[in-house]
C-alpha cells in the first residue's frame, strides 16, 4: 500500500523542469482580460459623462428695454370700437354676406332675413295710402261743387228768386265738405305714416353694418332664426356676427399700485407686442383709470398706440415700457440677436457657441457684427428664445451631454 502512493522520481523531475503550472497562466490571462475591458469601460463613462454648464438665452436686437425707461407692464390689445351685429326684428336669415376676415364699410349689407311679410304688410300700407288720397280727392270735388252751389244761390237771394233757407243750406254744405276735406287730410298722413312704419320694417330685414371694420366673427348660418332678445332652448342666435374697427386698437395694462404715480396722462411710451419682439411701437398714455383691483393691486392704465397696420389684432398680448422721454429719431436696430461675450469660442478657427437642446449642445458658426453695449449682435446663425452655454470647455464638442441651468 505504501508503495503505491510513492511518486515515480523520473514524473517528478518533469514536473518541476516544466515550469508553472497551466492555471496560473490562464489566471493571468483572466485578470489582464478583466484590466483592459475595466479600463475600456472607464474611458467611455470618462468620455460621456456630462459637463456641467451655466446657459443664457439670447434675445433679439432691440427687444431690450430703453435707456429712458421709467417701468414695465403688460397688457392685451383691446378695441374700443366692437359691435356684434344683429336685425332688429326676429327673422330666419336668407342670405349671411360676411365671414371671418372680410373688411366691411359702413352701411354694407351683411345678411338678409325672410321677408315675404314684411313684403306683404308694406303694400298694403301702400294700397291704404292710396285709398285715403282717392278719398280726399272725391271730398275735394264735392266741396267745388258746394261752393259753386253757394255762389248760384247768393245771385238768387240777391234778385229774390230763392228762399233764404236755400242760400243757408249751400253755405253749410260747403263748410261741412271743408271738414271733410280736413279729416281725409288727417287720414292721408296716417296711410303715409304707416306707409313709412312698413318700410323701416322691412328695412330691417336687411342687417347692415354699423361702422367700417373687419368682421372677427361668424354666429349664425342661413336657415337660422335671429333675434335681438334672447330666447331659451339653445335654437335662437341674437347674432350675425362681430365687427371690430381696427382704428380703435389700443393697449390695457395692469400696474402695479405701488408704482402708479410715476404714470402720468400722455407720457410716452413703447409697446412690444409678443408676437413680434423685434417691433417697438411708438406709443402714449391715454388715462389712468380711477379704480384699483384689489385682488390683483393693480391699476388699469389705457395706452394708445402711435402706429397701426395689419398685425395689430385684439387680444395680442403687450409689453409697455413706460420712458421718462420720448425717443428722439431712433433708427432700426439691426437684424440678429445678442449673445454674452463669453458664449462665444473658437473652433477650427471660426467663431462659434454651443446651443442646449435637450441635455446635449449643438455647435453652431456664428457671424458677429458691431458689438451692441455689453454684448455681442450675431448676425447669422442664432435665433432669439435660443440657450447659449457660456464660457464652454475646450473638451466640449458636438452632441456632448450637458446638466446646467439659466
Amino acid at each position: 500500500m505504501l508503495k503505491e502512493l510513492r511518486i515515480d522520481s523520473a514524473h517528478r523531475e518533469d514536473h518541476e523542469g516544466g515550469g508553472p503550472p497551466k492555471w496560473v497562466w490562464g489566471t493571468a490571462a483572466a485578470v489582464i482580460a478583466l484590466a483592459v475591458a475595466g479600463g475600456a469601460a472607464w474611458w467611455l463613462l470618462a468620455g460621456n459623462k456630462p459637463i456641467a454648464v451655466q446657459t443664457a438665452t439670447v434675445r433679439a436686437n432691440g427687444q431690450g428695454p430703453s435707456a429712458d425707461a421709467v417701468l414695465q407692464a403688460t397688457g392685451y390689445v383691446t378695441a374700443r370700437r366692437m359691435a356684434t351685429v344683429s336685425a332688429q326684428i326676429t327673422g330666419t336669415l336668407t342670405e349671411v354676406l360676411i365671414d371671418e376676415g372680410f373688411k366691411v364699410r359702413k352701411g354694407q349689407v351683411l345678411a338678409r332675413l325672410d321677408d315675404s311679410g314684411l313684403k306683404a304688410g308694406l303694400a298694403a300700407a301702400e294700397a291704404q295710402a292710396r285709398s285715403a288720397q282717392a278719398s280726399m280727392g272725391q271730398v275735394r270735388a264735392q266741396l267745388a261743387q258746394a261752393e259753386a252751389d253757394a255762389r248760384r244761390q247768393t245771385e238768387l237771394a240777391a234778385s229774390g228768386m230763392t228762399t233764404r233757407q236755400s242760400q243757408e243750406q249751400t253755405a253749410t254744405a260747403v263748410k261741412t265738405y271743408t271738414a271733410q276735406i280736413e279729416v281725409a287730410q288727417r287720414q292721408v298722413e296716417a296711410a303715409q305714416a304707416q306707409v313709412t312704419q312698413a318700410r323701416v320694417n322691412f328695412d330691417y330685414a336687411t342687417v347692415r353694418a354699423p361702422f367700417d371694420g373687419v368682421v372677427t366673427a361668424r354666429a349664425a348660418q342661413v336657415g337660422e332664426i335671429i333675434s335681438p332678445l334672447s330666447a331659451g332652448g339653445g335654437f335662437t342666435r341674437t347674432g350675425v356676427g362681430t365687427i371690430v374697427d381696427m382704428d380703435s386698437l389700443e393697449v390695457g395694462v395692469d400696474v402695479n399700485e405701488a408704482y402708479i404715480a410715476q404714470v402720468k396722462p400722455d407720457m410716452p411710451c413703447e409697446a412690444v407686442l409678443d408676437a413680434y419682439p423685434d417691433w417697438k411701437i411708438p406709443a402714449h398714455v391715454v388715462a389712468v383709470i380711477p379704480s384699483a383691483d384689489r385682488g390683483k393691486a393693480t391699476v388699469k392704465v389705457r395706452v394708445a398706440l402711435d402706429q397701426k397696420d395689419d398685425r395689430v389684432v385684439p387680444d395680442m398680448g403687450v409689453r409697455v415700457t413706460f420712458l421718462a422721454a420720448k425717443p428722439k429719431g431712433q433708427t432700426a436696430p439691426v437684424p440678429g440677436v445678442l449673445l454674452p461675450p463669453e458664449a462665444v469660442t473658437q473652433r477650427d478657427g471660426a467663431d462659434a457657441v454651443f446651443v442646449a437642446t435637450d441635455n446635449r449642445v449643438e455647435q453652431r458658426a456664428v457671424k458677429l457684427g458691431a458689438d451692441v453695449g455689453k454684448f455681442k449682435l450675431a448676425t447669422s446663425g442664432l435665433k432669439a428664445g435660443e440657450a447659449v452655454v457660456l464660457s464652454p470647455p475646450a473638451e466640449m464638442k458636438q452632441g456632448s451631454q450637458i446638466v446646467g441651468k439659466d
